[in-house]
Order: structure tokens, then sequence, then C-alpha cells
């Protein structure tokens, strides 16, 4: 088929002299006519870029951009824009946004045609039922529906895609790939998607090309995806082909992304020092103690019956009921589920930043009441002191909670950590200056640095893309199985989930939400993702964890069968043969 869209050694900068940064460089790229092209880049490669060279937004400084044999001179109608922000005007409603782009482009229509111009495409994306609410009474989802809607309005002859789904929580991102995936067959359109999520650019797909990382970033080698449509998720968790493309896509950006955060080589010896204890634990009841079956090593952190109420203007709401889990010192639980299904809420009662209803958790023999430096906490964001450095931010928690060590031994400890998570170049840089994947570094230094008890992570990494969120994974892993501190990690990523944990805690949906299911992850440590893919086993715990997942979407309450039916699948698949652990 003849090419739709060509780019020819295409190249740009910003900034002058010193501060000239080269972001694109050698860019080469052929697309045919009908094609799905996805482009896969690391955070600041110049995806973004990329995308507003080919909607004539920006303009090249060397290499041209031709379509339909004429060079692209400014934006055109003819190529429809979305991008990662939905930039949709508040006042107006669904369908008064959507009405914006067609009047525009289509003058020459009559009203009666642009008004079923505009109810075709709002009903294609699945808002015909909101067609009269304005943008504050949507949800990031159907926000982002809008945005499509009103590009797909316009009948453009190629439609670009800026990350339009990286905003999104992971239930809501599965429905628009799979809608996506609908409108690309419907409409039969010449489309090019950037991304950092390699199962969405293979879901979508006929070609998979990694962007590789700034400065100059050029395009690598492409993965044509040769799998039938339409794609199932669930199945192609089963397909071969699916298998080795995504490991050989998965290898590919870690090897070439290795290193562009390195650090030196350069450490230094943890001292011998032991932190105090400044929270409000308390020491169980001699009763208590003295009936106590297992040893600490066994139940080192016991949930027992937790739950959580909130008081609401319609009666008590249950978050969390009858949360009842033990975990052995040195062990790592990652707990899964939808949104909403209360897994944040559990850590934070472990925490002590949340107050739990009833029942208790108890942490080496001692009942949880508030929080403490015994339990360190990594969140989303790492909330640095901006004017702080790197090693500033560490050092105030490392202070106080070694008050009697000298001031060289907790110098040792923050910068042993930073060292660690290879930031020991950076440690003097201040926070502001900081990528979000170093300042989430300095956030997992902090935490280890405190020598916890207990590690609790809130979807570390939730906010970075899939290529840094990777390197970060493989972080965690390294410190981890240096320090075997017991973790728990609240995370929606399926292969994130498999990666750190010795069991995965698969919660049914909320309210009222309890253990569902808890799978043990027989697979070999020390871990990382290269050595996942690779495995023949590591496939039947994801297709558990899909299953599960599936089982439970759109707030469905499968019965036992079902749940036992999806556990003994992934049984029979791996080479173990083991029975997984019942749910608690």
């Amino acid at each position: 088929m003849p090419a739709i869209l060509e780019l020819s050694d295409v190249c740009k900068h910003y900034g002058e002299g010193a501060k000239r940064a080269e972001v694109l460089s050698g860019i080469n790229l052929s697309v045919e006519e009908g094609e799905f092209v996805a482009i896969l880049g690391f955070s600041g490669a110049g995806k973004t870029t990329l995308i507003s060279m080919l909607a004539g937004l920006t303009e090249p400084d060397r290499g041209g951009i031709i379509f339909r044999n004429r060079e692209i001179s400014g934006p055109s109608p003819e190529r429809g824009v979305v991008f990662q922000s939905y930039s949709l005007m508040p006042w107006l409603s669904v369908g008064g946004n959507v009405d914006l782009a067609v009047n525009a482009v289509h003058r020459t229509k009559s009203r009666v045609e642009r008004l079923a111009l505009r109810n075709h495409y709002i009903n294609m994306v699945g808002l015909a039922h909101a067609v009269d609410r304005r943008p504050a009474e949507l949800s990031g989802g159907m926000r982002q529906r809008v945005a499509v809607a009103r590009a797909l309005a316009m009948q453009p002859e190629i439609l670009l895609m800026d990350e339009p789904l990286s905003a999104l929580d992971a239930l809501t991102r599965s429905k628009l790939q799979d809608e996506f995936a609908l409108i690309s067959e419907a409409e039969k359109k010449t489309i090019i998607l950037i991304t950092n999520d390699v199962d969405e650019a293979i879901l979508l797909a006929d070609r998979v090309i990694p962007l590789t990382p700034g400065p100059a970033a050029t395009l690598g080698p492409e993965f044509s995806v040769g799998i039938e449509r339409p794609r199932d998720r669930a199945a192609l968790n089963g397909d071969d082909r699916f298998i080795t493309l995504r490991r050989e896509i998965t290898e590919y950006l870690m090897d070439v992304g290795a290193g562009r955060n390195a650090s030196g080589d350069h450490d230094v010896a943890l001292p011998n020092v032991v932190p105090i204890s400044r929270g409000k634990s308390q020491k169980l009841p001699a009763a208590y103690a003295n009936a106590a079956a297992s040893p600490t090593e066994a139940g080192y952190v016991e949930f027992s019956q937790v739950s959580k109420v909130y008081p609401t203007p319609k009666g008590p709401l249950t978050v969390v009921d009858g949360f009842d889990f033990k975990m052995n010192k040195g062990e790592f639980v990652t707990l899964i589920g939808h949104s909403g299904c209360g897994k944040s809420t559990v850590l934070s009662m472990v925490a002590g930043l949340n107050p739990i209803s009833s029942g208790g958790v108890v942490l080496d023999n001692s009942e949880v009441v508030g929080a403490g430096p015994d339990r360190a906490v990594v969140f989303q964001a790492p909330s640095l002191m901006p004017w702080l450095t790197a090693r500033e931010n560490v050092a105030l928690g490392v202070d106080r909670v070694y008050p009697n060590a000298s001031a060289a031994e907790r110098r040792d400890v923050v910068e042993y950590y930073l060292n660690r998570v290879g930031l020991g170049d950076s440690m003097h840089r201040q926070a502001s200056e900081l990528s979000n994947g170093m300042k989430q570094r300095v956030g997992i230094a902090r935490a280890f640095a405190l020598s916890p008890k207990l590690l609790l992570l809130d979807e570390p990494f939730g906010m970075l893309d899939s290529i840094t969120r990777w390197e970060l994974q493989d972080v965690l892993m390294d410190v981890w199985a240096k320090t075997q501190v017991t973790a728990i990690c609240v995370t929606h990523d399926v292969d994130e989930a498999i990666l750190l944990a010795d069991r995965v805690v698969m919660m049914s949906n909320g309210p009222n939400a309890r253990i569902g299911n808890v799978m043990d992850v027989d697979l070999p440590r020390p871990r990382s993702r290269k050595a996942l893919l690779a495995h023949k086993d590591y496939y039947a715990y994801r297709e558990e964890l899909l299953g599960f997942l599936e089982a439970y979407e759109g707030g469905a309450n499968p019965d036992q069968e079902t749940l036992d039916r999806i556990r003994n699948k992934r049984t029979q698949r791996t080479s173990s043969g083991q029975m997984p652990h019942s749910a608690a």
C-alpha cells in the first residue's frame, strides 16, 4: 500500500548555546495508509515533540515530514490529535465540546448533517447517555472519550494519539484500549499511537517501534505484530507469539535504557548501628503473648479481622471487612485489586495513619497504635523537601532514628542507600532539580535508611512511565535482597505484583472488601524483569491474576467455583504442580 506519511532525517532541538538540547535526531519513518503504528519511548525522549511535529504544531530543524505528497507546514483537520490532557471547555457539555470541532471543520455541511456526525462519534465512544453533561461531571476515562470523539468527528485522514490513556487507572485504561481497537477496525484509519505501555502497543498496533532514550533520540528497530485481529487480552497471555514479542520488545527497551540513570560505582560500608523506636506501638498483654503458638519469625505481622468503617449521610460504609492475614519475617507481599477495593486503606491502617475500626494489627509482638519509624512508607509521590538536596532529604529521617550514632555513621547510612538506588553522583542535587524517577529513588532510599521492621509501599511507581518503573522495580528488588525487610506493596500492576512478591493477596471489590485469593509465587530469587520474562511459569501466574481481576470486573462478585477454576488452571500450567495457597 502507498505511504500516507513519511519522515526523512527529522531533527529537533530546543535552546541555544550551553542550554541547547538535542531532542530528536535522524527520525526516519514511513507509514502506510490504514496502518496502526505504536511508538514506545522513555520519558523525556521527545515523544510529544514528535507528535507535535506530525500535527504541524512544531517545525523540525532539519529534514522533512511529507503527508500525502505535501510537506506539513502547519496544523490541519486532516490530522486529528488526541493528547494526554483532555483540553475540554469546562463550560460546554459533551455535545458542545464535540460540536466545536465539527462546526469548525465541516462548515459546508448542513446543521442536520453536523448534528448526525456529532452524535455518531459520541455514540461510538459510548457517551450517548452523557451528551448533556459537562466535563466536571465526568470521570477521567469519560473525558478522554470526549477527546477521542472530538478528534474522530473531524474525520481526519490520520489520527495521532499522544499517550491518551497514561493518566487513567488500569481498569479504565484496558476498557479504552478495547474501544480503540474497535474504533480502529470500524474506521479503518491510519493511526500513530505514542505510548509507554508494551502490552498496549502489542494489543493495538500492526508495528511497534521503540524510541531510544534522549538526548538526540531516534527510532530503534521495528517489531511486526503478526497476531490476527481481533486480539483478546486474556487469550494473548497464552499465545506464544505474544509472549515472544513482549519479551523481545521489553528486553530491547531495558538494554538501550541501561545506564541512563547510572551513578558511579563508589560505595560505602553500612555501619553497625541500630535505630530507636519512637512509635506508639505497645507490648501485647501477657496473656496474649503467652497464648501465641507460633514464634515471631512465623507470625511477624498479623492482621486479625481488620475492618474500616466510614460514617456517611446514608449510614456506616464498610470499606474493608475482616482482613485476616499472617506474614513471616522477611516476606514480601503484594496487594492487588480493582480501584476502590481497600488496598490503600489496609496499608494506611497498618502504617498507623488511619485508625482501625475493628480488629487489630500486630508487628513483632507489639500492637500497632499510631504511626512510628518501625514502619516506613513509600507513597506514589515521595513528598521531598524541594529546597533540600537528595542527601539532606534522606538525612532528615536518619538523624531522628539514629540519635546515638555518630555523625560519620549517620552519613554512611544515608550515602549507602543513595548509592544503592543509583544516586551516588546526584545526592547533592536539590530535589527540585530531579526527575520524577530520581525523586522516587530518594523516597526508596529514605525508607530503607530507617531500617524499618515493616516497609510499606503504596503504588510507589504508579506515576512513572513503564520503562522508568521497570528500572526502579529492579532497584527495589536489589536493595530488598540485601536487607530482607518485611514488606507490603499495594499495586494495580499484575507484572509488578508477581515480580516483587512471595505471595500476592487479591482483594475482592469494595465496599465490604475482603481477601478473595492468596497466590504463592514459586519463582526463583533474586528476580529481575528479564529473568521472569524468560521463565516458563511466569505467564501462568500472570494468567491467574488477570483471570481474578477479570472475574471481579465491573463490580462483579464471582462464586467460589469460579475462583477455584482460575487457581486450578494456573496450577495445571506451572511446572511445580503445587496447589496455590487458599484464601485466608
